[in-house]
């Protein structure tokens, strides 16, 4: 299977299957010298991990992560890192009744008619399971973004149920088990996804991610903007159906006069009155906040039995057993997080290659 890496001069592949021995990825392309050791990625695996709360799947994975290589002393040596997280709670019994069959919203097919074979235990390769080593790889580019740049995201609706932003808060983020900026709107949640879950049922939902203090000039036109890759790398990740950047969808509804981001000079800089751009414009970043949303579908792992077909063509009902998210969205917020900081980190280095001498910032060169 081909396609299995992402980046240009960041380069991270990753590997492994839900139900396999281990899932790993290698990062290559990341400069030496930064301090580095498994206490810097193990905070965000965590903040991904399954099993911290009733609204998530169950599967128990410490999710510990190893080094293996490019690191030296405590330091990046400028070789592939390797990482690599074990499997150690698999269960793959519980997909045995859907080996032959195709379970509707899944993979499961396409994989089939594509390759003719597929690891029917937990998805395999199409796993969610396979996101771990992204936030893994993220929180290296996090550290080649350095300290100034700050990214965050959260879950801004959930189901039909979105938060009211006049509440939001970035600190309630930390404070619920949904990443939820609005602590009344996490305190709806909670009574509202536990009878989705009572249901043996599903819902979707809207992450918003933002970064903050990231340069202007990163992206480049016009098949390298910054805007488009960032929509590629949110919409890789499992179960995404939608993303947005800036105002998105919303623009479309606005007057010329309330989309355009004004300007005006101060302390020698340039300085923007609105951000409906979302920090990009012409695929390179104003050096506002970049804000990205992307939806994510119900799982689809769910109790109630679906129309499907087997292997042999037949007709069949499909119930999805195992342990599964009712809201696949809440563990999403980390992955967008991680995905947000590869695509920066990347062009960090892309923009420093073309331009090793642009001051970065949004005063203007002078004639």
């Amino acid at each position: 299977m081909s396609h299995n890496s992402f980046g240009h001069l960041f380069r991270v592949t990753t590997w492994g299957e839900s139900h396999g021995p281990a899932i790993g990825c290698v990062v290559d392309g990341c400069p030496p010298r930064i301090p580095l050791t498994e206490a810097d990625i193990q905070p965000f695996l965590d903040r991904r991990r399954p099993g911290q709360s009733r609204f998530t799947t169950q599967r128990q994975e410490a999710d510990q992560v190893r080094i293996l290589s490019g690191v030296f002393d405590g330091q990046t040596t400028g070789t592939p890192i390797a990482l690599v997280i074990e499997n150690t709670d698999q269960r793959s019994r519980d997909y045995d009744e859907v080996a032959a069959r195709f379970r509707p919203g899944h993979a499961d097919l396409t994989y089939e008619l594509k390759y003719g074979i597929r690891d029917w235990r937990g998805g395999g390769r199409a796993s969610a399971r396979e996101t771990a080593m992204r936030v893994a790889a993220g929180a290296i580019a996090r550290k080649v973004l350095g300290e100034g740049v700050v990214i965050r995201g959260a879950l801004v609706q959930l189901g039909p149920h979105r938060i009211d932003r006049t509440r939001f808060d970035w600190a309630e983020t930390g404070r619920n088990p949904f990443f939820c900026p609005d602590p009344l709107a996490a305190a709806a949640w909670e009574t509202y996804l536990g009878a989705v879950r009572k249901a043996g049922s599903s819902v979707g939902a809207v992450i918003e991610v933002a970064a903050e203090g990231v340069p202007p000039g990163l992206g480049a036109p016009i098949y390298a903007k910054l805007d488009a890759d960032l929509a590629q790398a949110l919409m890789s990740i499992n179960a995404v159906k939608g993303v947005e950047i800036g105002d998105g969808f919303a623009a479309a509804a606005l007057s010329g006069e309330e989309n355009a981001d004004e300007m005006r000079m101060a302390d020698g800089q340039v300085r923007f009155t609105a951000n409906h751009a979302g920090g990009i414009l012409g695929g390179i970043a104003t050096g506002q906040p970049i804000l990205a949303r992307f939806a994510v579908k119900p799982t689809s792992s769910i109790l109630t039995p679906r129309r499907s077909v087997d292997r042999s063509g037949r007709e069949v009902d499909v119930t999805t057993k195992g342990r599964h998210d009712p809201c696949v969205g809440i563990r999403a917020v980390p992955v967008g997080e991680a995905m947000m900081a590869l695509v920066l980190a990347d062009h960090l280095l892309r923009h420093r290659a073309q331009n090793p001498d642009a001051p970065m910032t949004t005063r203007l060169p002078r004639n």
